[in-house]
């Protein structure tokens, strides 16, 4: 019983595992902005992309990795045309992307 145990377990990782390093990138054009000085919805800064879809905003706020910190100097005090490339997921109903690579355009 142990060990049946053990291998639903062992695949139950393994299925996250793969998942998340398998996952699919997404590249999405928009205007970059500062959370917090453009948007006023975080306390400390953050690069978001603001992109239209259907005629409507939709804000993708990006995982603070060594991506988006090194390219929020571009946008924290004025808004900046973007491509940006990376896995994006829900969390508490925003969208986040975990940026691989972002480019002015």
């Amino acid at each position: 019983m142990k060990k049946i145990i053990a291998a639903i377990v062992a695949t139950a990782f393994l299925a996250c595992f793969v998942t998340s390093v398998f996952a699919d990138e997404q590249t999405i054009k928009g205007e970059a902005v500062c959370a917090k000085c453009e948007l006023h919805e975080t306390d400390k800064c953050q690069t978001a992309i603001r992109v239209k879809v259907d005629g409507k905003d939709v804000i993708y706020y990006a995982v603070n990795n060594d991506v988006a910190k090194a390219f929020h100097k571009n946008v924290c005090q004025a808004p900046a045309k973007v491509t940006a490339v990376g896995t994006v997921e829900e969390k508490d109903g925003k969208k986040m992307i975990t940026l691989t690579k972002i480019t002015l355009d």
